[in-house]
């Protein structure tokens, strides 16, 4: 994570997390995440999307009419979770939390934007083994560059 990484309270033992390799390693290898948010009448939201991470921030491709958008418009606060395993001893993860930014035009159509150049090389790359980004005109741009890192290898117990 080129020494960016954050770290929240780590809770759990320092022998269960994972390095900063680790953590970069698993989120290019993960597809699905947990994307949490706050509507504005306090209710929590989790949801699932596929994502790319470009070792700095995580990138989320999102309906702009879902109520994961108008919560994230509303409050920007985000939490995320990518997790793997089955068996107790083989779970690991990551939790990133921070605030939400929005790149590019919403709805995304293709319009030229420097920023979105590597995610939009990634994301459709490791989601559906294309080099192009499809734009259905239903999808943005969400960014979280994470103010705290969390995670866990149960693997290393």
């Amino acid at each position: 994570m080129d020494g960016t990484r954050v770290e929240g309270t780590q809770r759990r033992g320092r022998r269960i997390m994972m390095t900063d390799g680790e953590v970069d390693a698993f989120l290019r290898e993960q597809r699905t995440c947990r994307v949490a948010t706050v509507s504005p009448d306090g209710r929590p939201h989790v949801g699932a999307l596929w994502f790319a991470w470009d070792g700095r921030s995580l990138w989320l491709y999102s309906i702009t009419r879902s109520r994961r958008w108008s919560d994230l418009r509303a409050d920007p606060r985000i939490s995320v979770v990518v997790d793997a395993g089955e068996a107790y001893d083989e779970l690991r993860g990551v939790e990133l939390c921070g605030s939400a930014v929005f790149v590019g035009e919403a709805p995304r159509t293709g319009e030229p934007c420097p920023e979105l150049a590597e995610p939009e090389r990634l994301f459709p790359a490791k989601n559906f083994g294309i080099a192009e980004m499809p734009h259905d005109g239903r999808h943005a741009w969400i960014k979280l560059t994470p103010d705290s890192v969390v995670s866990w290898d149960f693997r290393k117990l």
